[in-house]
């Protein structure tokens, strides 16, 4: 017996959720006929309208996931529709409730009644996500902020306190976080309008061409390997992206790179310098090594740096971030040193030539 089509219904009827009002489970695809009071709208609006149960965020991340296709392609927030299209929506897992408190230590560069600004490790997660429920950023935020005297905001929901931009779980390094739902709204409006100063530091494998360039690459999501982006162009999930880069330092086979992204894609550095033919060192989904022994650098076994593995995380750290106090109004820079495990890298490319 052929499966049965997925559930249809006209985007136009009651106001109720058609996965709740259908039993739907998560993984469910739901199709909307798209009528021709719907055509113009945004694929966002369009499902605004029609998942009214949804926040606009919840619907925003599944999208950005690819949970959304008009006519079989993968859409964008603002594609436009046309009478007689067919838009596929596809039952994400319900939203989680908030992470719980955890007594993790964190190193706060700054601290007031607003925001704060932490010093991320890398191997940190920074909020709840499917198989990462515990020992996130947001948990041990939660325990450290309670204790101080107030609260996270709530305005990226219940998984997200206080969460306005993120830094991959191997990443280390400087980020943001809000306090009051109206912090955290004028820093979303400061990384929309790209105001928001980010500098890195990453090592890469191999060197660039040029001592600085731009690389200006759209980023979608990968073909065939869910966990990863790829460039892509004239892609339905494709967006624009700059990243701007300066050598800092070269080696025999590596550089060290100073980072400036002007867009803020997902995996955006990691995949423009893999475009490039330089990807940060022990990035496993860009560059195909997980750990980095001591002979890789070229040292000799009885080098001081020798006794064990020097990294086993992408050499990326968030080093630097100005932007506008949302209260203040006055532009602050906030900046981390390099951590242990880049440093010791360095000292070993530095030893090895």
């Amino acid at each position: 017996m052929p499966p049965s089509p997925p559930p249809r219904r006209p985007a136009g009827e009651p106001d109720e959720c058609p996965a709740e009002s259908a039993g739907a489970a998560p993984g469910t695809e739901i199709a909307l006929d798209v009528d021709a009071a719907a055509a113009g709208s945004r694929v966002d609006v369009f499902l605004a309208r029609a998942f009214p149960g949804r926040s606009r965020s919840f619907l925003a991340r599944a999208i950005e996931k690819g949970a959304v296709r008009v006519d079989g392609l993968a859409a964008r927030a603002a594609v436009k529709l046309k009478a007689g299209s067919v838009v596929r929506f596809v039952v994400p897992e319900p939203p989680r409730a908030g992470p719980e408190a955890e007594e993790i230590p964190l190193e706060f560069l700054h601290l007031d009644d607003w925001l704060a600004v932490v010093n991320k490790p890398a191997g940190m997660v920074v909020h709840p996500a499917k198989g990462n429920w515990k020992g996130t950023l947001a948990g041990a935020l939660k325990w450290h902020l309670e204790r101080a005297g107030g609260g996270l905001s709530q305005a990226g929901g219940p998984t997200r306190p206080g969460i306005v931009h993120r830094l991959d779980r191997d990443t280390s390094g400087v980020i943001v976080v809000a306090r009051t739902e109206e912090v955290h709204h004028a820093l979303a409006r400061q990384f929309e309008r790209r105001t928001v100063e980010k500098t890195y530091l990453a090592i890469t494998q191999g060197q660039p061409q040029f001592d600085r360039d731009e690389i200006s690459l759209p980023i979608g999501i990968h073909p065939y390997q869910r966990e990863k982006m790829a460039v892509r162009r004239d892609h339905a999930t494709s967006r624009e992206a700059v990243t701007r880069f300066e050598v800092v330092e070269r080696f025999r086979a590596a550089a060290l790179v100073r980072v400036t992204p002007k867009t803020g894609r997902t995996h955006q550095i990691r995949v423009h310098l893999a475009a490039v033919g330089c990807p940060v060192l022990c990035d496993g989904l860009y560059s195909g090594r997980t750990v980095i022994e001591p002979g890789f650098m070229g040292l000799p076994p009885d080098h001081p740096a020798a006794g064990g593995p020097l990294l086993a995380r992408q050499a990326l750290h968030a080093a630097r971030l100005v932007l506008d106090h949302p209260v203040s109004g006055v532009r602050t820079e906030f900046a981390a040193e390099l951590p242990a495990d880049m440093q010791r890298t360095l000292a070993a490319l530095r030893a090895g030539g």
